[in-house]
């Protein structure tokens, strides 16, 4: 199966520049995670939603280059791989104007049931939304 990316932009905006001038650190990790949940409530139908969720296990991030105040970027994430109760999701944010990566993530992540507040199985009628067949 191979995995449907989803893809978003934004417009780097001066709340998030930092006092070197250029997007804070922090940011990035807030675009991944924001990134990953509009992809869910996107493709995941509502009834699963109200039943389940995601929290992060753990995450790695790579600077590549840095982005600035009125640059817009792309940022594309997809689901790398899954089994048991972990879902590993990529994330890449790209400069539009000349197309470098600025940044790129991997992000550990545990499904759960929201009610029990416990790790589940992730079930295929879960990631059917998510690839190709």
């Amino acid at each position: 199966m191979k995995p449907i990316p989803f893809i978003d932009e934004l417009v780097v905006t001066p709340e998030v520049i930092d006092d070197l001038n250029h997007v804070n650190n922090v940011t990035y990790l807030q675009w991944v995670q924001d990134i990953g949940e509009k992809h869910w409530k996107a493709k995941a139908p509502e009834d699963i939603r109200k039943k389940y969720g995601w929290v992060v296990l753990n995450h790695y991030i790579e600077y590549k280059y840095p982005a600035f105040e009125g640059e817009t970027l792309t940022i594309k994430t997809w689901i790398e791989n899954y089994g048991g109760v972990k879902s590993e999701r990529r994330t890449e944010i790209y400069r539009q104007k000349d197309q470098k990566i600025v940044a790129k993530a991997k992000t550990l992540w545990c499904f759960i049931d929201l009610e029990k507040q416990k790790p589940q199985r992730i079930q295929p009628k879960i990631t059917e939304p998510f690839f190709e067949s």
